[in-house]
């Protein structure tokens, strides 16, 4: 018992940053029908922000975390701009493989500019283990645990109660019916856009901070199994992001557990099979029929 409430504490801080990452998935794909693959990548660009004004700048983690968040957004617009707006009423093959095509630009030009070496991160907060019985728990931990959480809220209720936020849910039912009503429709995408890439970057300054490594390639692996989470959950829906972010944080904290961290990645994908052939549309998913 003791082994399973350590495992999973590690797990839903794990969990906590895959479902930041899944978020930005799910929200673009529930707006314009996107996998944008770079998403992954925009994580380890905040990384490489928070990164930079920390060793730099002298930023606080806080301030370092909300600059990340700022640039990231921005590259998200500029990404959405740039490579996904012109190709917007094009088929969707075309913009899965310009999505790919920026995540490799993106990849390669880091390391290009700033070499593939594993830089360390700055620990900023000084760790402090704290024990519950059996269990011990980090201040980090908590902070990523919690801050995670907070933003997956802040991030409901923007969409829930903010004028912004009833536009993006009107895009994702029916973008023409959006645009009669007087909806910005590329405002609304932009924004969607900003609000996925902004919590990447959180999730990258969160990460830096968990595993005290970042790289240029890093966001390779944790983008494809936040896009699974993003599956698992249901894409398109947020709740269901946040829990397939949870569920897979978990599952690989457990694998590692019993002695098999050489299979971690084969289990998530293979739990992303199994759950396909029972629930195709997801946890929280919808099966919609589409005319053909």
């Amino acid at each position: 018992m003791q082994t399973i409430g350590q495992q999973l504490i590690n797990g839903l801080s794990l969990g906590s940053i895959y479902a930041l990452l899944a978020l930005g998935y799910t929200m673009v794909y529930g707006i314009i029908k996107l996998i944008n693959f770079a998403h992954g990548d925009i994580y380890m660009l905040g990384a490489f922000w928070g990164y930079y004004v920390i060793n730099v700048l002298h930023f606080s983690f806080i301030a370092a975390m909300l600059s990340a968040m700022l640039f990231c957004a921005l590259v998200g617009v500029i990404i959405e701009y740039c490579a996904y707006r012109p190709l917007r009423h094009s088929p969707r093959i075309t913009a899965l493989i310009t999505a790919i095509g920026v995540s490799f630009l993106l990849e390669n030009g880091m390391s290009y500019l700033f070499t593939a070496n594993t830089r360390s991160f700055p620990q900023v907060i000084k760790t402090v283990t704290y024990h519950l019985g059996s269990l011990q728990i980090s201040n980090v931990q908590l902070l990523i645990l919690g801050t995670a959480c907070g933003l997956m809220l802040l991030l409901e209720l923007i969409i829930k109660k903010t004028t912004m936020g009833k536009a993006m849910r009107a895009v994702a039912v029916d973008p023409t019916a959006a645009q009669l009503v007087g909806i910005n429709l590329n405002h609304t995408i932009s924004f969607t856009f900003a609000l996925g890439s902004a919590m990447a970057g959180a999730a990258g300054v969160l990460i830096g901070l968990y595993y005290n490594s970042i790289d240029p390639l890093m966001g390779m692996t944790p983008g494809i199994k936040a896009f699974v989470a993003a599956v698992i959950g249901g894409i398109g829906s947020v709740p269901g992001a946040s829990l397939g972010g949870f569920i897979i944080g978990i599952l690989e904290t457990a694998v590692q557990a019993i002695g098999l961290s050489a299979y971690k990645d084969a289990v998530v994908y293979l739990v992303l099979i199994v759950i396909l052939l029972v629930m195709p549309a997801g946890i929280f998913g919808k099966n919609v029929k589409e005319k053909v």
